[in-house]
């Protein structure tokens, strides 16, 4: 079956009131390659010139751009273009599913070494900078989670209690904003919804990690879609991982384009970086993922 082909452009441009002396910046902004997804082509332009630039894979295989200046600047501006081609995600049948208690238990020691997929999977099930583990979550999240239930069956039901109960509110929170307080207000962005969503799986023992990508901007109905978007996949064996988009209250599908994962927002960040210098700073960030033409890059440039 023929993929659907992306085009994308995002623009990271910070302004700073003083000088920035040196500086050195991680760039989670290419697509790790999957199954169903691969990227065709990819280019990253920094301004001003950085003067030293490495590629390597981070810890959970996200592969990772660092560029380091030397040269005082006072404004930073990060361009990537990307060509992804999405397939079809592989279908996955609830009941096919093991129940969530299930699920759980099987981190439980056994007196014998699990298997390297629940290795990789128990990485996600503890306390990470940005999700505690507490009570409260299991309380709120409870009635998702009836005895014997599928785990894929009770992490849907999470996820449309998510899109139900939290309002999607730009502005509302700021990235250090705690998960208790998006809980207590029941506002915040898709940020939020993941760390959220991610905290009541992982409060009862379920493996849950971040995912940070990009939304079709031009879909309409999609929340999220004007900057990079987040999402969570939950650990759903014998199938594996499932990604569920909260703030949508949908499954990720051909509209979402990955481009790390990890425990939270804090191991994804598209830019992260120290800085030297620079005082206050202004951010903008802009965003757009269309698809592309029929007849691909040479009707686009004839169109």
């Amino acid at each position: 079956m023929n993929g659907r082909i992306y085009r994308v452009r995002h623009q990271t441009a910070y302004e700073y009131a003083s000088d920035v002396l040196h500086a050195h910046h991680l760039l989670h902004l290419v697509p790790r390659p999957m199954s169903w997804q691969r990227c065709l082509e990819h280019a990253i332009d920094v301004e001003p010139g950085e003067d030293r630039r490495t590629e390597f894979v981070d810890a959970f295989g996200n592969p990772v751009t660092r560029v380091e200046f030397t040269q005082p600047h006072r404004r930073l501006a990060v361009i990537s273009q990307l060509r992804v081609e999405l397939q079809a995600r592989p279908a996955v049948a609830v009941e096919e599913t093991l129940a969530w208690e299930q699920v759980r238990d099987g981190f439980a020691y056994r007196g014998r070494p699990p298997g390297h997929d629940v290795i990789e999977a128990a990485r996600f099930r503890h306390e990470s900078p940005h999700v505690r583990l507490k009570r409260q979550f299991a309380d709120w999240s409870e009635g998702c989670f009836a005895a014997g239930r599928p785990i894929l069956a009770a992490v849907s039901a999470l996820t449309a209690q998510l899109h139900a109960d939290i309002d999607y509110a730009p502005g509302a929170t700021a990235v250090g904003t705690p998960v208790t307080a998006v809980l207590e207000q029941r506002r915040g962005v898709c940020q939020d919804y993941a760390h959220l969503m991610i905290a009541c799986l992982r409060s009862r023992g379920l493996p849950a990690r971040y995912v940070s990508g990009y939304l079709r901007t031009d879909a309409g109905a999609l929340l999220g879609a004007t900057a990079t978007h987040a999402w969570v996949a939950a650990w759903c064996p014998p199938c594996g991982w499932v990604e569920l988009d909260p703030t949508n209250g949908c499954l990720a599908g051909n509209d979402h384009l990955a481009l790390a994962w990890g425990r939270d927002f804090s191991d994804v960040s598209p830019l992260r970086g120290v800085i030297l210098g620079g005082a206050e700073h202004r951010l903008a960030v802009d965003v757009v993922v269309a698809p592309e033409p029929a007849g691909g890059p040479d009707a686009q440039r004839t169109a």
